[in-house]
């Protein structure tokens, strides 16, 4: 049990410093972004998303409390630093947290399961408007992420990293509680009816 504790204690420290910020709602609409840094990045957040959102589902109400040692982020607590970051990443691109967030409550909600999917769901479209309003041709001007120096195509890097890390973990704490992840759970059944088909 200790074993698989240490490998699933990922502890990262969100470090930000937002810039000048604009509210979303002042902020003009945004096409789909050509292909690019933003491309790339929005198909990796509609990646990370899925796994997460079904992740969280698939989990029972009463295992958001649980945790693999003291001082150690909980299953919801998990979910809910995924939430708080994407409002911080977006908010570090010069989008504003929208009106009413209290980060608070997010924290505070991490054992109610239906909280903590729709503030998942919500933080990543927030976080997807926030990329919709950057320029294409912006890739290479410098940011701030995490308390780095960078890019803006690294700090989007940054954020791919923080956001798999942190899905490892999830992962490894659903297998420990007895739950396959769905997608894992679907690749077994096609193997499973691929295997049992007849053959000519």
């Amino acid at each position: 049990m200790k074993r698989n504790c240490l490998i699933v204690l990922v502890l990262m420290g969100l470090m930000v410093r937002p810039p000048m910020e604009v509210n979303a709602q002042d902020k003009p609409a945004a096409a789909a972004p050509n292909p690019g840094y933003r491309a790339e990045f929005l198909e990796e957040l509609a990646y990370y998303e899925q796994r997460f959102t079904r992740l969280a589902e698939a989990m029972p109400a009463e295992k958001y409390a649980w945790h693999p040692g003291e001082g150690v982020r909980s299953v919801g607590e998990v979910y809910t630093h995924i939430v708080m970051a994407n409002y911080a990443v977006a908010k570090t691109l010069g989008t504003a947290f929208p009106d009413g967030l209290d980060p608070k409550a997010i924290s505070a909600s991490s054992t109610d399961k239906p909280k903590v999917l729709q503030a998942l769901k919500d933080s990543f479209a927030h976080l997807r408007g926030a990329v919709l309003t950057l320029a294409d041709g912006d890739a290479d001007k410098p940011q701030k992420m995490f308390n780095r120096q960078t890019t803006l195509r690294g700090a989007l890097m940054m954020v791919d990293r923080h956001w798999g890390e942190h899905l490892g973990q999830s992962i490894a704490y659903a297998r420990i509680n007895g739950v396959v992840p769905p997608w894992t759970e679907e690749f077994q059944q096609q193997q499973q009816k691929a295997a049992e088909k007849p053959k000519p």
